[in-house]
């Protein structure tokens, strides 16, 4: 299902492919009108034909792009219904030794000097 901003977007697109839409017809009309030669007229139409895809093709962009920034907008939004929400619990038995590393209870990352060193030092 859709939200209401998609939607909202999406008439915006559909607002500004007219209007493109209406501008290329314009263009073409007044490119046939002044135009001198078979030749130009042709191109005068291919042109207006040109805009007219283009305008299509922005919409499309514009679309996905919205629902694009509406699935990211959404990620992550939700709040978690089960876990401990806020309540302190007992910290976990075997308190000085690491989860990851529960054979040594050292850090591999530290030197030396900081696993030796202690705050009463």
């Amino acid at each position: 299902m859709q939200t209401e901003k998609v939607k909202v977007q999406d008439i915006v697109s559909s607002a500004k492919k007219k209007t493109k839409e209406g501008t290329a017809k314009a263009h073409g009309e007044m490119g046939e009108a002044t135009a001198a030669t078979h030749g130009e007229k042709e191109m005068a139409k291919q042109q207006a034909q040109a805009e007219n895809a283009q305008a299509k093709a922005d919409e499309h962009q514009e679309k996905a792009e919205n629902r694009a920034n509406a699935a990211t907008g959404r990620h992550g939004t939700r709040v978690a219904l089960t876990g401990p929400h806020g309540h302190h619990h007992a910290p976990a038995a075997g308190g000085g030794v690491d989860p990851v590393y529960p054979s040594t209870g050292t850090y591999p990352g530290l030197s030396d000097y900081h696993q030796s060193t202690s705050i009463a030092d």
